[in-house]
């Protein structure tokens, strides 16, 4: 079978090869592009078999063109971007990068509650500025309140570390799972006692904002909220008022309604006390080593190599 990489998933291409050799020994071709071009993607795939990529939107279009495709291997946790109803019209097997990215992600949420709470961009620009000897005074995350919402393995990583810094921890979760130290409670509850509120759910209509100005209300006028997730779990417009208003005190994004670059009309680049990262979550040496084994593994194993 053809095997397409329509990225190098941030390795390298040998570092691919290397990973690809028990396919290529078995009689499969194995073709990988050294770049993302998803504007290339319909021709780069239009004779494949199996698909390999992360985050890139394939749509209707890129399934009319594909009719060999079989299989699509997503170096991804989440499918949204993927048009679900045309693989099963199809009969295409999706599988997707499950676990990757749990510590990478986990890490990347407390950084960005130590960020808000440190006030670390601010005191950047003005150690820049050369100004002077002013500096924005933070606090410290221990002792405060942190509310989890979605308690999958991302989350569940995100309490153990939270609790590594002094922190107490409630979460809410559609079924409530053991974990040590974390005390489930309702949503408003949640979001009432709250310092600090972490999001990592997955993106489905049921999720889909999720959080909007009449929770946003519930909330303390100290507290902050940090969305490694995906965006629209949160509304942009609602959360960028509340910001404006002074409803809650920051919030720290790595997702959005669209991949970055962000139209420029985003809300929240001009709402106060924002730290925005272009969806880096993912995006450490370790997770993508770990992430290209496991697409390797679903393309062999849906193989029976």
């Amino acid at each position: 079978m053809k095997i397409v990489f329509l990225e190098p998933l941030g390795l390298s291409v040998e570092a691919i090869e290397r990973s690809c050799e028990k396919l290529k020994n078995n009689g499969h071709e194995v073709v990988i592009f050294p770049d993302r071009r998803p504007e290339l993607n319909i021709e780069r795939a239009k004779n494949a078999d199996i698909v390999v990529e992360s985050n890139m939107p394939l749509r209707k279009d890129f399934f009319d063109s594909c009719p060999n495709l079989k299989m699509l291997s997503i170096a991804f946790t989440g499918l949204d971007h993927i048009d679900m109803e045309e693989c099963r019209r199809r009969n295409i097997l999706v599988k997707n990068a499950a676990g990757y990215s749990t510590e990478a992600v986990a890490e990347e949420t407390i950084c960005m509650m130590i960020g808000l709470y440190r006030h670390v961009i601010e005191n950047d620009k003005i150690t820049r500025s050369c100004s002077g000897s002013a500096m924005a005074p933070g606090c410290e995350i221990a002792g405060k309140t942190v509310g989890i919402i979605g308690m999958g393995a991302i989350g569940q990583r995100t309490a153990l570390l939270a609790q590594a810094f002094g922190c107490r921890v409630i979460a809410w979760n559609r079924t409530a799972k053991p974990a040590d130290g974390v005390t489930f409670v309702d949503k408003e509850t949640l979001l009432r006692e709250s310092d600090i509120v972490a999001l990592h759910l997955a993106l489905n209509d049921d999720t889909r904002d999720f959080l909007t100005a009449k929770d946003f209300a519930i909330m303390k006028k100290s507290s902050v909220i940090v969305n490694a997730a995906r965006g629209p779990i949160v509304n942009t417009k609602d959360l960028a008022e509340a910001l404006n208003n002074g409803t809650i005190a920051g919030a720290a994004v790595d997702v959005y309604d669209c991949e970055p670059p962000l139209p420029s009309d985003n809300p929240l680049l001009t709402a106060p006390n924002t730290m925005l990262l272009p969806h880096i979550g993912f995006a450490t040496k370790e997770a993508f080593e770990l992430r290209l084994r496991i697409v390797v593994g679903n393309v062999e194993r849906f193989l029976s190599i």
